[in-house]
């Protein structure tokens, strides 16, 4: 998650041409953004005088930026301080929606915002929460069992030292409640060898993801986003880290390939493919774009059309079943 990272200050939309020209804002309809941030997406599609946009963002904070989008496209413009989990539960009348769109990265704005906390360079209480949370980094860090740290660093950062970085952290609280400052530290003191990343990335996206349930966010906002979804409509999704590229690819491309029954039984509707795929590879951004921004070099691009009503998802929930379970350990904070 690295990736998204952008301490510049302004904000740059990622893959913005990109994905403009896949879902073809011009001819006029509904589009859904489901991460508003500061905004780019959907300012860009309310170029065009014959489109609407329904805006979700769980930071309250988007808000500032979204009263400003409410008052310039008055009529045009709605924004829903909600969870994208929860997109199912918009009442949308409108039967033109064209696409559904998600950039899964962190706004600038978010980032060099030290309150929040998602930053190692940030001081203090860990927090890390981006609204509509239960708990925080700081209940993670220093409540959260040896067993369960270790596997939250492991399979949310991909962190090779969780067992080293989460028994230290384990003897280090047990002397003093452990702050921003103190958890790079252990890091640092755990990862002595020259990385080209900060040596603290890696946790500290273990840590958002955990903190803003950004597993299951992912997978309900997928699922609900395609009941939501007329056939014919795009679902495109920028990914920034290798976690949730891998559960959006498999979304995709699960669904898009027909599955084959046995012959001695009747097709089943739930073998018919769902999707079908616009492009076949991810698209990533030009070498100019990543000059320009470099904390969108990792970013990923990938957009479906739908083409079939279907609502079976047992394999896609059964396939990414053990980061779910990741998720419940903080219910026991």
């Amino acid at each position: 998650m690295n990736a998204t990272i952008n301490l510049e200050k302004k904000h740059i939309p990622v893959l913005l041409d990109e994905l403009i020209s896949i879902i073809s804002p011009l001819y006029g309809g509904t589009f859904i953004d489901c991460t508003f941030g500061q905004g780019g997406y959907s300012k860009r599609i309310l170029s065009n005088k014959n489109n609407r946009v329904v805006a979700l963002d769980r930071d309250p904070e988007t808000l500032i930026e979204a009263k400003k989008l409410l008052k310039k496209f008055k009529g045009r413009f709605r924004f829903e301080n909600e969870k994208f989990s929860n997109i199912n539960q918009l009442k949308i009348s409108d039967h033109n929606l064209k696409a559904i769109i998600f950039d899964l990265g962190y706004s600038t704005s978010q980032i060099t915002d030290l309150k929040k906390g998602l930053s190692f360079n940030s001081k203090g209480k860990l927090n890390m929460k981006l609204g509509k949370n239960f708990f925080s980094a700081d209940d993670v860090i220093n409540k959260m069992s040896y067993e369960n740290l270790n596997k939250v660093f492991k399979f949310f950062g991909d962190e090779q030292k969780s067992k080293i970085i989460a028994r230290n952290i384990i003897k280090k609280r047990l002397k003093k409640k452990i702050l921003s400052e103190d958890l790079v530290n252990i890091i640092e003191s755990v990862k002595k060898k020259y990385s080209k990343i900060n040596k603290s990335t890696k946790v500290y996206q273990s840590l958002r993801i955990l903190v803003n349930n950004e597993v299951s966010q992912l997978i309900f906002g997928l699922i609900n986003s395609f009941k939501l979804l007329p056939v014919g409509g795009i679902l495109a999704v920028v990914t920034f880290h290798s976690l949730e590229d891998r559960i959006v690819k498999f979304f995709f491309k699960n669904y898009s390939d027909e599955k084959k029954s046995s012959r001695y039984l009747p097709e089943l509707k739930e073998n018919k493919k769902i999707f079908k795929i616009i492009n076949k590879k991810p698209i990533t951004p030009s070498s100019q774009e990543i000059k320009l921004n470099p904390s969108s070099r990792s970013a990923k691009l990938r957009c479906v059309q739908k083409i079939y009503n279907h609502n079976n998802f047992d394999e896609f929930l059964k396939k990414f079943e053990y980061l779910l379970k990741i998720e419940e350990f903080a219910d026991q904070l």
